[in-house]
């Protein structure tokens, strides 16, 4: 049986953003990271819709964030299990820009043969001509699926319904093979 996509998660502008559109509750708490104390603001039902895809196997969940170094933190916040990390702590202390790191993992969850949902307010290709060659390259052939949100209102709902229906896809033709067989 085929493993299921990685979802590449990142935290600031996806998860931690200022309106989320998920309905009136919302949680705030602060996290801290390198002596600071950081205000996050999330949607608890984006949380538990995070927590389920993981604890059935729909995604394999991999913070890709500059929080990789203190997504524990996070994780006791938020009331999630423990995730993957993409990034290492020496990765981020010497980039001045994660955007390129966060793409190097991207590409190699592709280069592992693994599916890919990619989400990230400012590393994933935003729609356009500079950036197409990018986007078709990491979604050739249906391997990834790449969501950029709106980094006040973070993923939505329909986000999430796609990257459900995105894992979904894989595993239906996985089961159809393995039934021809």
């Amino acid at each position: 049986m085929r493993r299921p996509p990685v979802w590449l998660l990142d935290v600031d502008g996806v998860i931690n953003v200022r309106r989320p559109m998920w309905g009136p509750d919302l949680c705030r708490g602060a996290a801290r990271s390198q002596g600071i104390d950081w205000p996050i603001r999330w949607a608890p039902a984006l949380i538990t819709r995070i927590r389920r895809l993981s604890a059935a196997g729909v995604v394999e969940v991999r913070w890709c964030s500059t929080w990789c170094p203190d997504a524990d933190v996070l994780e006791r916040l938020f009331g999630l299990p423990a995730f993957g990390r993409a990034l290492t702590a020496a990765e981020l202390d010497t980039a001045e820009d994660t955007d390129p790191l966060k793409l190097a993992a991207a590409r190699q969850v592709l280069a592992d043969r693994r599916r890919l949902v990619w989400t990230d307010d400012t590393a994933v290709p935003a729609p356009g001509p500079l950036t197409a060659e990018l986007a078709a390259e990491l979604t050739a052939g249906g391997r990834a699926l790449l969501i950029r949100p709106h980094p006040r209102r973070g993923l939505r709902p329909r986000d999430l319904a796609r990257i459900e229906a995105f894992a979904a896809r894989r595993r239906r033709l996985t089961l159809v093979v393995f039934l021809l067989v």
